[in-house]
């Protein structure tokens, strides 16, 4: 009897990101996140669609700049629930609040503005860090390197040099 269709290998495809699934699926919907910050901007900025706030900005720029539209949406919501005013995009050329940087950026750029957003005390948006396998190199090092809170929702990690502890979430 022959198999028709995909064979056995196409049919086993998805099974390779099993792994990384099974342990990120106790963060669903901020189930399993021990901080109280961090619950916080899964349940209100993560899981938002639409923007919570008059000003859009930052979101304009995003989407200028190509970000999808959820992405760009997520990251407004961010900037206002954290009382953020100033941001930068892909440089900070003065002190910011929340720096991002898009996949415009180097890789072997990324430390540099890990250490500018660390030395001013800002936000650090690294967008896409699972684009190349260098990308996600830099940033598991940045990571590695961080002395606050970072999150990582697969779309972009965001690093927090503010007065939380030493947590790692991978959502």
């Amino acid at each position: 009897m022959k198999i028709s269709g995909r064979n056995i290998s196409r049919r086993l495809y998805g099974l390779e990101m099993l792994p990384s699934r099974l342990k990120r699926a106790r963060y669903f919907r901020g189930h399993g996140v021990h901080s109280p910050y961090v619950y916080d901007i899964v349940r209100k900025v993560f899981m938002k669609s639409k923007l919570q706030t008059s000003d859009t900005a930052l979101y304009d720029s995003l989407r200028e700049r190509g970000i999808s539209r959820r992405r760009a949406v997520q990251l407004q919501n961010l900037l206002a629930h954290c009382g953020y005013s100033t941001f930068g995009i892909d440089r900070a050329a003065e002190r910011v609040d929340m720096l991002v940087a898009t996949t415009d950026v180097a890789p072997d750029r990324l430390p540099q503005l890990a250490s500018e957003a660390e030395r001013d005390r800002s936000t650090l948006c690294v967008m896409s860090p699972y684009l190349s396998a260098e990308r996600q190199r830099v940033c598991r090092q940045i990571v590695d390197a961080h002395a606050s809170t970072s999150v990582d929702n697969r779309g972009y990690l965001l690093l927090f040099n503010n007065h939380l502890p030493r947590q790692r979430f991978k959502l």
